[in-house]
């Protein structure tokens, strides 16, 4: 035998040797580590609703910019398209402002609300203002764009009465469950707590953030937000930088939102009182074709 033989038979020896030791510590099968449950299931509803308001609690005034697509039907069902920049910028806990530049006006879609008041705009195609308050029962469904949906998917949740939620337990998340016929006055009449909305709240988990809500008018399905690709901005206060809202009912969509936001330019913002009263006071309807007020839940037309 060779010098380089013999060599290369000690190196292989060696190797083997190597294997089997390290086979003899580690065990005899790679060990394959589960995914760590950050958040076990929930016993009682109350702790996830402790969850949800601690990160409502966290919210704080932040800015963003990014890209907003709109998919919708017209009224002569004919499939519409529009895919626009953003900005936005939320004041927790009702305060939120976003424009869009459509068509090149930096305002073709504004969206905005503060504690009494919403509003959405679009032009120039649509020509549309519709508005209302925050007192009045708004459907979730309602609006192409709903700034109670924006903000809660922005972390800000309206809890209400505890008695009305419930939760369950499927899979790898907790199930909020919010039903406002639960809890009934002494005139046997349902209590307002901001909303009579049924929502189911998804909870993930494994990382404790909200993936899903669902919206329902009665029992029936009307609006599902999914929401992902969290950001950290401080201790405790996280933002989705991918928020899907889409309305319809299970068997079809009839619009989507998709808000993408960029991840770098989610920060927090120092609002100053000039700012606020500029991107938060709700504007004069000028210019539209079409002004609607939405009263007792329904889109009424306003003179001009």
């Amino acid at each position: 035998m060779s010098y380089q033989q013999e060599n290369c038979r000690l190196s292989l020896y060696f190797v083997t040797a190597i294997i089997l030791l390290a086979v003899i510590l580690g065990g005899c099968a790679p060990q394959i580590q589960k995914p760590v449950r950050l958040c076990p299931g929930a016993e009682s509803a109350m702790d996830s609703l402790s969850l949800l308001r601690l990160r409502s609690e966290n919210t704080a005034p932040l800015k963003a910019n990014g890209q907003c697509l709109l998919q919708y039907y017209d009224e002569d069902k004919k499939y519409k398209e529009e895919n626009f920049p953003v900005k936005l910028w939320a004041n927790p806990p009702a305060e939120i402002y976003m424009q869009g530049d459509v068509a090149f006006d930096a305002k073709g879609v504004v969206l905005g609300s503060n504690e009494n008041e919403f509003w959405l705009s679009m032009k120039p195609k649509a020509s549309t203002y519709v508005w209302g308050q925050w007192s009045d029962e708004v459907n979730p469904e309602e609006l192409m764009i709903n700034p109670k949906l924006v903000l809660e998917a922005l972390g800000i949740t309206e809890i209400g009465r505890e008695e009305n939620w419930s939760v369950s337990n499927e899979d790898d998340f907790d199930v909020l469950i919010r039903d406002p016929k639960r809890n009934k006055g002494r005139s046997g009449t349902t209590e307002r707590d901001g909303s009579n909305d049924t929502r189911k709240i998804h909870i993930s988990n494994s990382d404790c953030l909200v993936k899903r809500i669902e919206y329902f008018n009665g029992d029936q399905l009307v609006v599902v937000t999914k929401l992902s690709n969290y950001k950290q901005i401080t201790e405790g206060f996280f933002v989705p930088s991918l928020i899907k809202i889409a309305k319809g009912t299970a068997q079809a969509i009839e619009n989507s939102v998709r808000i993408t936001l960029n991840l770098k330019s989610i920060k927090l913002a120092n609002i100053t009182e000039s700012q606020r009263n500029h991107l938060f006071t709700r504007p004069e309807p000028q210019g539209f074709e079409y002004i609607y007020k939405i009263i007792n839940g329904n889109m009424v037309e306003q003179p001009q």
